[in-house]
Parts: C-alpha cells; structure tokens; sequence
C-alpha cells in the first residue's frame, strides 16, 4: 500500500508538489499520470526517499522507504534507465545490488531471463540500446521480489513486442497481489494497462479514480453521422451551433449537440440517417480537457 499525505515539495519560490493526497492499493494496475512538469517523478522520488518533502508524509506499507535498510526485498522501482554504471556488465550490476539488499545470487539469473536479457548478461551496460537498459531496470526493480513496484516512464525504448510483454509484466504482478504504480504519458497505453488512475497537475492532485470514471468525466461528447444527404444535413447542423468534420470514410463526425437532437434535426429536413453513433471521450480527451489548465508548458502561448 502507497498513502501520500498533504505531500509538499518547494524548491524556492517554486512548488513542485503541492498539497499532494492519494493511496495505491494492493491488486491492481495503477497509472500515474500528469501534463509534463505536473510533479509526478519528484513524487515517485520523494517516495523513494531521494528527496526530502517540504511537508506532509509518503509511506509504503506504514513507513518511510528509507526506514527500510533492505529496501529492494520491499519496494522495486525504475525511475532512469539511464542512471547505470555503464562499464558494469548486467550481472555485475544486479550481483552488486543482490549482496547489499541480502537477494539470493540466484535471483539474478532469474530477473534476466525474465526481462530477456539472459544472452546479455556478460555484456557491458554502456552498449544496450535505451530499450535494453528499460528490460534491465525492469530486472532491478524485480530482483527482491518487492510486494510493491513503481515504474516511471518504463514503456520508453521498448519495441512492439516489448510493450507487450511489459503489459503483460504488470498484470500478472498486480495479479499476484501487489501494488504496481506506472508513470506514463501514453494514456492508450494506460486505457490497455491501467485499472485505476491517479492525475496530477501542477503538483496537486486532479482525480484519483478508475479509468471509467475518470473517461466519464471528460465532457466532450461526438457523434459519427452517416448519410447519402450530407450536403443537406451539414448547413442544418452549423445552423443548430453544431460543429461537423467531415471524414475520409464519408461519415461525419459532430460535436456540440446530442444524438437526439440530430436525429430531430435530420427528421425536419427529411434526412435518411445511415448511421447516428455517439462516442465518449477516450482516455487522452478526458485527460486534456481535465488537466488544460495544469499545463506548465502549452504550445501556441495556450493555457
């Protein structure tokens, strides 16, 4: 279990991390999600104990992670696979790590065949390709068998068939009881991984939630609208303060009025409707529109 309670971090006048509540719980899939700058690694880190907070409290299982001298037979985490001695072999680095956490040597065999590194084990660090070092930060934070894991950003790197096998990785860990946390920016990817959602912006929190009900809240609402009439129909709907995107496969796609009101509309002007499909927002469009005014940085001067 994962509680953060009123979690604060300032770095002068700047607060990275303001106010900060949610727990994590055991058993599921949870993703970890914010616009960029929304705080969520200084979260993961002030978990970890790497960073101290200003105020408020980040516990695993009840205590402070740096309470605990054996920590990775407690708590798993990849934050940057980047951060590696690069002239270590990847055995090398887990044995290291195994010794100092009291991990069985064997365990380190287990972790690289497990992430796919078994054939790579003697090589150097410095020569894996990003995608590498993410199977080898998978293996280390896997290596104590921890009964909770966080992963940061841990789809960067990885091909298609990496990405699913990693979704495949946290599904059976949450499976198993445990509690998994994933930072990601890919929401498709979290719509296909993820049970529950934890979205922050601007250090505070925005929602804490399943998928559903997180996509439920997004208000945006379109509508694909099919028919032989659409020069007809179109002029209609503009009027009715509808906006229409005609597609490629000739249907057309409305927003701004409900399914009922464009079928009303189409039955005024004698309109043969093929098709009148509402659509809710997906994953990413409820996560635009929620966190639009947490962005730290927008493109176009927007906020």
């Amino acid at each position: 279990m994962i509680e953060v309670s009123e979690l604060t971090k300032r770095y002068g006048p700047t607060t990275a991390v303001n106010g900060l509540s949610f727990t994590v719980g055991p058993g599921r899939v949870t993703g970890f999600l914010g616009p960029n700058g929304a705080g969520k690694t200084t979260t993961l880190r002030m978990l970890l104990g790497l960073i101290r907070p200003t105020s408020g409290t980040a516990t695993i299982d009840g205590r402070p992670f740096r309470d605990r001298p054996r920590g990775l037979r407690h708590v798993g985490a990849l934050l940057d696979a980047r951060e590696v001695h690069g002239g270590r072999s990847a055995a090398a680095h887990l044995r290291a790590l195994a010794r100092s956490n009291r991990v069985p040597r064997g365990r380190v065999d287990e972790v690289l065949g497990e992430v796919g590194l078994a054939d790579a084990a003697g090589r150097r660090i410095g020569g894996f390709s990003l995608g590498m070092r993410q199977r080898l930060g998978i293996a280390t934070a896997l290596l104590g068998d921890p009964p909770v894991l966080l992963f940061d950003e841990p789809l960067n790197g990885l091909d298609p068939e990496g990405v699913l096998w990693v979704r495949g990785l946290f599904g059976r860990l949450a499976a198993e009881g445990r509690t998994v946390l994933v930072s990601s920016h890919l929401m498709g990817e979290m719509e296909l991984t993820a049970e529950r959602l934890v979205v922050i912006g601007r250090g505070s929190l925005v929602a804490a939630e399943s998928l559903a009900e997180f996509a439920a809240r997004g208000t945006l609402l379109s509508v694909t609208v099919r028919t032989s009439e659409a020069s007809v129909l179109t002029p209609a709907l503009a009027a009715a303060g509808a906006e229409v995107c005609a597609e490629a496969d000739g249907s057309c796609t409305v927003t701004g009025l409900s399914p009922d009101e464009i079928g009303q509309l189409a039955l005024r002007h004698r309109v043969p409707l093929a098709e009148l499909s509402p659509r809710s927002a997906s994953l990413e469009e409820a996560f635009l529109e929620l966190t639009a005014d947490r962005v730290e940085y927008a493109a176009g001067g927007t906020r």
